[in-house]
């Protein structure tokens, strides 16, 4: 949520972000603005009404001691016309609150100067490709086609017991998806973050702290009985865990990282991009999160990304890092980098991690904020998080790259001491 002085004094600022974000209904600055403006006119009002009644109640009491209870009385009248009106008053400033707070939820984040303009993902700019693709002597196969082969993952059956997008992993498929989350959390605890395992269920105030309300109903299962949300991402429940407190300046900044399954509709995916790993309704994905001040969160973003690749580093599998373009980068994000890495059976690069800056943006939402120092005014914290990584596809890029020629696949060396095994036969 940006700042309401922010827009009263830049709309035209906020407008062109609205913009460049993608979102046509500008007018919603100018529809927040005349609510703010009736909002203040009409506590201008009641705040006169109430000092008129404590005026009256001084002065009743005053005539009285006077023997004037003519005059008392006129004013007691008076009283009772007032109290009527600042009830009337008050209710009218709560619903005006109510629509206010409503419409600034509507409001995305603003992009950093360093985001590129653009309306699609053919906008981003790649900044660099590390690691070599792959070459091969024989016609590498894409994973689903490696997973059936060796009784890795089982798709069919997922699609029988829940639905599609929700497989089993069987035997050594889900032994190397444990060695995966173990082996991410043991990166991210090397990189100095305190391991969490947050609720894998939220309220609709964590989805709102965060911005998954009101934006993203259409992606995520609900559970109405309950008034719960499988979560989308441990981002989720691991920012919230500071909603509504005030942190110690000296405790910043704040690195956490979690596992968790994760749950998405993923409401209108089709093709190719839906095929195998490529997209799932339930996924693992370890997340990293960074609680920050406000003049640390640029460079925390740097270390985050660089948080982030360190396990397709050590895993040898190559990988691109994107900037993203305004219009492709979310309703929340000031910026946001993309870590895709190589799919060599489908020559194609497969997003695996999205790190983003939130700047205040959350925090206002959340009310999450520090004290400089011991006396000083609470100001907001930055929040950032990223993935570090999403399961499903870094499987998909490991099984085909290291495929052989003789149907076997290698385990990457660093994996191994997870795995317990270094090559699936």
């Amino acid at each position: 949520m940006l700042d309401l002085g922010t827009i009263r004094q830049h709309p035209g600022r906020v407008r062109e972000a609205m913009r460049a974000k993608g979102l046509d209904d500008t007018e919603l600055v100018d529809r927040l603005l005349d609510v703010d403006e009736q909002r203040r006119a009409k506590t201008t009002e009641l705040q006169d009404a109430q000092e008129r009644s404590n005026t009256i109640s001084s002065e009743i009491g005053t005539l009285k001691r006077a023997g004037k209870d003519d005059e008392a009385q006129a004013l007691i009248d008076e009283t009772g016309t007032l109290k009527k009106r600042i009830k009337t008053l008050k209710d009218a400033v709560a619903a005006l609150k109510e629509k206010q707070a409503a419409l600034l939820l509507e409001i995305p984040n603003i992009p950093h100067p360093s985001v590129p303009v653009g309306a699609t993902e053919a906008d981003n700019e790649v900044l660099e490709t590390i690691g070599e693709k792959p070459a091969f002597d024989f016609e590498p196969a894409p994973h689903w086609t490696l997973a059936e082969q060796h009784g890795l993952i089982d798709f069919e059956r997922g699609a029988k017991v829940a639905g599609a997008g929700f497989p089993f992993y069987v035997g050594k498929g889900a032994r190397l998806q444990r060695a995966l989350i173990n082996f991410f959390l043991d990166l991210a605890g090397e990189a100095g973050y305190d391991e969490m395992q947050p609720p894998f269920f939220i309220n609709p105030q964590s989805a709102e702290g965060t911005g998954q309300l009101p934006d993203k109903e259409d992606l995520m299962y609900e559970i109405p009985r309950d008034d719960l949300y499988p979560i989308p991402t441990a981002e989720v429940p691991v920012t919230n865990y500071w909603r509504d407190e005030i942190l110690d300046g000296d405790a910043l900044p704040r690195k956490v990282c979690a596992y968790t399954p994760c749950w998405r509709r993923e409401a209108g995916s089709y093709g190719k991009d839906v095929r195998g790993l490529n997209r799932l309704h339930q996924f693992d994905k370890v997340e990293l999160v960074h609680v920050v001040h406000p003049d640390e969160s640029y460079r925390a973003l740097e270390t985050l990304r660089q948080d982030a690749e360190r396990p397709m580093v050590r895993l040898g599998l190559p990988y691109r890092r994107v900037l993203m373009c305004t219009g492709d980068m979310g309703f929340t994000q000031a910026k946001k980098y993309d870590l895709e890495v190589w799919s060599a059976g489908q020559e194609r690069w497969l997003e695996v991690s999205s790190i983003s800056n939130f700047e205040a943006f959350q925090a206002r939402r959340m009310q999450i904020r520090f004290r400089p120092e011991a006396e000083a005014n609470p100001e907001l914290v930055h929040t950032l998080n990223g993935s570090g990584l999403a399961l499903p596809r870094i499987v998909a890029a490991l099984l085909e790259q290291y495929q052989q020629a003789d149907g076997s696949i290698r385990i990457p060396e660093a994996l191994q001491p997870y795995t317990g095994f270094d090559v699936i036969e």
